[in-house]
């Protein structure tokens, strides 16, 4: 490969790091949180799934987690389905 070649592909060898650097390790960076998250949840913790519902976790199980949504009202989801962990006292609030 002589020179003239190499510089031909210099700039898309400089695009492919910026699209990483910009693009790809941060995406990485906040999956790794999100499931550092979700392997840290246990009973009482309250969450917001990605689906809208906020609730207060009164079983953990490996796969599913069992949600308090309302006084005896309790539905079961996906650990994975958690998209967010509250605050204490978020609910009182609402």
């Amino acid at each position: 490969m002589d020179q003239a070649a190499l510089m031909q592909f210099l700039p898309m060898i400089g695009i492919f790091i910026l699209f990483w650097f910009l693009m790809v390790r941060p995406q990485q960076k906040k999956m790794k949180e999100h499931k550092a998250m979700l392997d840290a949840l246990q009973k009482g913790d309250e969450v917001l799934t990605q689906g809208g519902i906020v609730g207060r976790i009164t079983k953990a199980g490996a796969e599913y987690i069992s949600l308090e949504i309302a006084n005896n009202v309790e539905i079961v989801v996906q650990r994975a389905a958690v998209g967010t962990k509250l605050e204490k006292g978020t609910l009182k609030s609402l």
